[in-house]
């Protein structure tokens, strides 16, 4: 076979891949639950590419991405459950139907308008779903993945209950509280370590919150965090190469003061 940018191309390699006795012995064994996780680490991937602004390496990781969703389409299929038609079918239906404004007779919207009615609709969705015997919880707080990320998560648990008016109005109040559980946090760490730890978890979820009423994402907050501490660490090694150390040669306050140095650079 050759490369080609027909997605018909793509289906086709992945039922030979699938195929018994003459597809690869790999993924002839994998299942929904084993492809998963690599559906999880390639969304990563996707999103990394993003943040380093690299449109080359983007381009492929969303193919490896999109190959995730083949792979599942596949298998289901194999069941006789649905096939990749299928799913985009679904998805026109959902993006059409999610998109009064541009598809139907809404009429023009700011973006604000746009987010709230896509929120109508999801819920009518989901009264939907529920009426037809669909397997969705109830409460404010339902329809959050159990399998996202913990700040991701945690942020769309705020939000929710944002939506039914428990928040808080004003940044500084959320401050407060990250200052309240910093206390608690100390206060714990003479005691059992577990309830230190549970401490923590407060603050964490308290910082989510902090991150959402300024309108920020914390994955990406974070991850822009983790590059930043990333790229001062590698300055400290570059700094103690030069004199012929390693990190572990130095004393933590030529570290400290070698990472004041690498961020005065910046």
């Amino acid at each position: 076979m050759t490369p080609s940018r027909d997605i018909g191309r793509l289906l086709a390699i992945m039922a030979a891949l699938r195929t018994p006795k003459t597809g690869c012995p790999w993924d002839l064994e994998q299942n929904f639950a084993t492809i998963a996780p690599y559906t999880l680490e390639e969304a990563y991937e996707v999103a990394d590419a993003i943040a380093r602004e690299d449109l080359t390496d983007l381009k492929e990781e969303l193919g490896d991405l999109l190959l995730q969703v083949v792979f599942h389409a596949r298998m289901a299929e194999e069941l006789g459950a649905f096939d990749f038609g299928a799913v985009v079918e679904v998805l026109t239906a959902k993006l059409i139907r999610r998109h009064p404004h541009v598809f139907g007779s809404e009429g023009p919207q700011t973006p604000q308008a746009v987010e709230g009615l896509w929120e109508r609709i999801k819920a009518q969705e989901k009264q939907a779903k529920a009426g037809r015997g669909g397997a969705e919880k109830s409460g404010a707080l339902a329809g959050v993945p159990i399998g996202l990320p913990a700040l991701t998560r945690a942020l769309k648990l705020q939000t929710k209950a944002s939506m039914v008016g428990f928040d808080w109005n004003d940044p500084r109040a959320v401050l407060h509280k990250i200052r309240e559980e910093a206390d608690e946090i100390e206060a714990a760490l003479d005691g059992d370590a577990s309830e230190a730890a549970a401490e923590v978890g407060d603050l964490l979820f308290a910082a989510v919150n902090l991150a959402r009423h300024l309108r920020a994402d914390p994955e990406a907050v974070l991850r822009g965090t983790n590059r930043k501490f990333e790229r001062r660490f590698a300055a400290i090694e570059q700094a103690l190469a030069a004199d012929g150390k390693k990190p572990q040669d130095a004393t933590l306050a030529e570290m400290d003061a070698l990472w004041d140095e690498a961020k005065a650079l910046e």
